[in-house]
């Protein structure tokens, strides 16, 4: 808040293509449920600071420089898909609960792949710092499963290694895979498959030891959950001509009693 308050601004990291979490569009700007969030956050902060002409700057961040752009004062919100993990709540602070993902793969539908044992032997994409390319490296250990592991810098890199057919299959949060697909040239091409790997807890991410801010965000979000506001805004976001995914029961409760529960298994 010190920094905020010296300096007259307050920065939100940003996505280029979380989508609809956090994506640039057409102009270039920064859209999605996540920054819709973050903007309600800083409304009130602006409101406690007593600062109505806080100035409100983007920086776009990705999966690998998200967390030392928190901890480098960078920026001050982080507001994109980032799972709260434990690991992660060493380093950094996870306001409430606001969306539920779970880990599946994508791939074409022409592949036949249904399911985690059917990449035996094959090259899969990961995005660079994510839960997901922590836990299929996990399962490729465990199982023996002997994938060719390739890196990608961001989700559309990775879509893209699957639609030239350079990886068979891409395990990420099935609402980011979903994202991905509704903004392909082909649609029909592509699944999401498989059983869930794992439940995957977003939250918007903060420093630690900064209470101050950290009470002011999830007051924001507690007002936007007893309101019923937030249920707009996931329609808004979730229920969409390209994209309809429903409100899971994880979230409904999320809603019902905020909570900063981490990531499991």
């Amino acid at each position: 808040m010190k920094r905020i308050r010296e300096t007259g601004a307050i920065i939100l990291g940003v996505r280029d293509s979380s989508v609809p979490f956090s994506f640039l569009d057409v102009q270039n700007q920064p859209q999605g449920y996540s920054v819709d969030l973050c903007l309600k956050a800083a409304d009130a902060i602006k409101a406690d600071l007593k600062m109505p002409r806080l100035e409100i700057k983007f920086l776009p961040v990705s999966s690998a420089n998200r967390i030392p752009a928190l901890l480098e004062n960078k920026i001050d919100l982080e507001c994109g898909s980032t799972t709260n993990t434990r690991d992660r709540q060493k380093q950094v602070a996870f306001a409430y609960t606001t969306y539920v993902a779970g880990i599946k793969m994508l791939a074409k539908t022409s592949s036949n792949i249904s399911g985690i044992e059917d990449l035996r032997g094959k090259k899969v994409v990961v995005t660079k710092g994510t839960t997901s390319e922590k836990m299929i490296t996990t399962l490729n250990d465990e199982r023996l499963l002997k994938l060719t592991l390739i890196e990608s810098p961001d989700h559309n890199e990775s879509f893209r290694k699957v639609e030239s057919g350079e990886a068979v299959a891409f395990p990420m949060d099935d609402v980011l895979l979903y994202g991905l697909i509704s903004k392909s040239k082909k649609p029909e091409d592509f699944a999401v498959v498989g059983k869930y790997l794992s439940v995957e807890p977003y939250a918007i991410m903060m420093r630690k030891d900064e209470p101050q801010l950290e009470r002011i965000v999830n007051r924001a979000l507690n007002e936007l959950f007893q309101s019923g506001e937030i249920r707009r805004l996931y329609a808004k976001w979730f229920t969409t001509k390209e994209l309809t995914v429903p409100l899971n029961q994880y979230l409904k409760e999320a809603f019902s009693v905020p909570n900063t529960y981490p990531a499991w298994p």
